[in-house]
């Protein structure tokens, strides 16, 4: 009797025990779904948010070799946004830059670099073309604030003979300013259809033969120095009488209002069709050491008089610490359609020629990546 009650007993146990397993079973089961849903899933998008700033500051007491005192404030936002998947692509990237400087010896601040650059490219690669994309590209490049020649003032006193100062200073040094530039003024914004040919990771070529777009002067006064065309209402009279009212203005105010009226008879617009070759170089040396370059060649359909369009941008940037990093930038244009003016030569060219412009920069500032993603 004792042995059949033991035996009852262990059986029940264990009947009690395979439940118990059972219902473990069936929830892991249940809840295996459940974490395969919350599981992420892999995303097609690679984002990035770079930001870089510069501060510099000269001060000088009873210094003789002489100089100035100067202050200058830099700021550049690299930002990139990209899509990839299976043999497509779609690539984004927006860079901001803007810095000023302060020097004593000019009592105004005085623009130092001004960029606004937009890009989405679109691509599509068969399985014929390993290293080609079909593409469509788009770009718009302007600045934020007005540019300026900074020119000294022809006198530096009042009608007294007292030396100008203060408020009286800063005036001067503004009225002896020369425009040179604006927001959308210029503004070049174009659509490319083409081809990329990737034969490397670090080079991109994309050669597009049906490109247009638009060059955008918004600002009467600069139109005609941007080779901006004739309205149809215009008439080669009407130039010539406004011409002849910018030449007799006697005033500063005289000689704005003339500008504008001989800008009002130019376009503020031009559309321009033709072809263009975009060559795009991003060599990351090491962690600490990249450099990215583009150089842009159009030509337009329209316009066959004029050279190519020549734009050529070279960055280098060198990460000496964690936050801190060292850069050198280059910027290249050419436009025969830009009309420069220059001191030297300025009797013989009175409206200006075109020239090679080039500006470069070195700053060593504080560096941030605000977002990184995969």
């Amino acid at each position: 009797m004792i042995t059949l009650s033991a035996a009852l007993l262990s059986l029940a146990a264990y009947a009690q025990d395979a439940q118990q397993v059972s219902a473990e079973a069936a929830k892991a089961v249940d809840a295996a779904p459940a974490a395969a849903e919350k599981a992420p899933k892999p995303s097609n998008w690679t984002n990035s948010l770079k930001t870089n700033i510069t501060v510099g500051q000269t001060g000088l007491v009873n210094w003789s070799a002489g100089g100035d005192n100067t202050v200058s404030v830099q700021a550049f936002i690299d930002g990139n946004a990209n899509w990839k998947k299976n043999d497509m692509f779609w690539n984004n990237r927006l860079q901001l830059d803007y810095g000023f400087l302060y020097a004593s010896s000019k009592p105004i601040l005085q623009k130092s670099t001004d960029r606004i650059y937009l890009e989405s490219k679109w691509g599509y690669k068969t399985e014929k073309m390993k290293k080609f994309y079909f593409s469509a590209n788009f770009d718009f490049k302007s600045q934020f604030t007005t540019g300026y020649d900074y020119n000294t003032p022809s006198s530096l006193v009042d009608s007294y003979g007292n030396e100008l100062k203060g408020g009286d200073l800063r005036q001067a040094w503004k009225d002896a300013r020369g425009l040179k530039s604006g927001f959308l003024a210029p503004a070049y914004t174009n659509l490319a259809l083409g081809i990329d040919y990737t034969p490397t990771k670090w080079l991109s070529v994309n050669f597009a033969p049906l490109t247009g777009g638009f060059v955008i002067v918004k600002d009467a006064e600069l139109r005609k120095s941007y080779s901006m065309k004739e309205k149809k209402t215009t008439t080669a009279d009407m130039i010539s009488s406004a011409e002849a009212a910018l030449g007799a203005a006697a005033t500063k105010e005289e000689k704005e209002a003339a500008t504008i009226a001989l800008g009002d008879l130019y376009r503020a617009a031009n559309f321009e069709f033709g072809a263009q070759i975009k060559a795009d170089v991003k060599v990351n040396v090491n962690d600490n050491f990249a450099y990215t370059s583009q150089l842009v060649l159009f030509a337009n359909y329209l316009d066959i008089k004029h050279c190519p369009r020549i734009n050529w941008d070279n960055r280098f940037d060198w990460k000496i610490a964690k936050y801190f990093s060292l850069t050198l930038t280059t910027n290249m244009i050419y436009d025969d359609k830009i009309m420069i003016t220059n001191e030297k030569d300025i009797d013989k060219f009175p409206e200006g020629k075109a020239r090679l412009q080039f500006k470069e920069s070195i700053a060593f500032g504080f560096t941030y990546t605000i977002a990184s993603k995969k």
